[in-house]
């Protein structure tokens, strides 16, 4: 297993912003704070299992991944990690805007952008580079629990050499909000997450900050150690 703590680089939509709400509210868990929220009520009465079919996405928390879970590599700190964020986040460089919508991507619920952002794909592509140096290798347990055979070619070689299948051209913006559901039970709760997101009337999501989570041991939720507002 992975060394602990392990440390990510998402983006989160801000402690005070209705989509970070909408988010917690519906994984039960807030990454800002640590608190665990009762769950909606509509989504309990759409799945009375709703604890479960959130369970994977609520150890994260509501995020959208920029550089995958890492542990640290020998000789670099927590307190060098941050650092690494505050001087990344202080170079000036495009805001990506997206439209949000929320829609199914293999198999699992999520917030999603509408249509590919150049920008989004360019500061995610930034953050797998520049945070790289702070990653611990993946150990060969590591890299057999992302089945690497079930891999395309291209997202092998990016697992060995980023530590995660999924960027630069593999990379998709997504907000988890479901583990992975079949077609059958994905159609009533697809539909009660999109009511729900409606109401926010949230029609440009700009991506303007980035914020470093931490996972304490495998037991632990990811948590919201810091965050950074993006120059321009």
């Amino acid at each position: 297993m992975t060394g602990f703590p392990r440390y990510a680089i998402y983006f989160a939509a801000g402690s005070d912003s209705a989509l970070s709400r909408f988010g917690a509210e519906l994984l039960g868990y807030d990454a800002y704070t640590g608190d665990e929220l009762p769950f909606p009520r509509q989504a309990l009465h759409v799945a009375p299992d709703w604890r479960e079919v959130s369970a994977d996405p609520r150890k994260y928390g509501f995020h959208a991944t920029l550089k995958a879970p890492m542990a640290l590599v020998s000789g670099k700190t927590e307190a060098d990690l941050i650092a690494a964020c505050a001087a990344f986040a202080a170079e000036a460089r495009p805001h990506p805007v997206i439209s949000p919508i929320v829609d199914s991507i293999s198999g699992f619920i999520a917030v999603i952008p509408a249509t590919p952002v150049e920008a989004l794909q360019q500061l995610a592509a930034d953050c797998v580079r520049e945070f790289d140096p702070f990653r611990a290798a993946l150990t060969a347990e590591d890299r057999a629990r992302r089945r690497p055979e079930k891999l395309s070619e291209r997202q092998r070689d990016y697992l060995d050499r980023w530590g995660y299948p999924y960027v630069m051209e593999e990379f998709r913006f997504h907000m988890t909000l479901t583990g992975r559901l079949d077609a059958e039970r994905r159609g009533p709760i697809l539909q009660m997450l999109r009511e729900r997101f409606a109401a926010l009337k949230l029609d440009a999501l700009a991506v303007d900050r980035i914020a470093l989570f931490k996972q304490d041991d495998a037991k632990a939720r990811f948590r919201i150690i810091g965050e950074w507002a993006l120059a321009r």
